[in-house]
């Protein structure tokens, strides 16, 4: 396999290679492919989380213990103000 890079990562690869953190190409292609795999498996488990939360919401809201939005706005800005606050005053 034959993979053509653009100047700068070839850069970074040889910086690698020469800093001693990687002994070859090989080893930084593998390096780099195995913490995209590790970021795309976290992307999903990130994912399906959120997709548990707002299927916990929704229900919660059906089961009618949802807030107002304007208590939640209101309670927002209160907490935006104390913040104001405190930063003013520490």
């Amino acid at each position: 396999m034959h993979v053509a890079l653009p100047p700068e990562l070839e850069q970074l690869v040889t910086a690698r290679m020469q800093s001693g953190r990687n002994s070859s190409v090989s080893e930084v292609i593998r390096e780099a492919l195995l913490l995209l795999e590790e970021r795309e498996q976290l992307y999903e488990v990130r994912r399906q989380e959120l997709r548990h939360k707002i299927a916990e919401g929704l229900a919660q809201l059906d089961h009618g213990e949802g807030i107002p939005g304007e208590q939640v706005f209101a309670e927002l800005d209160a907490e935006l103000d104390a913040l104001g606050k405190t930063r003013t005053t520490g």
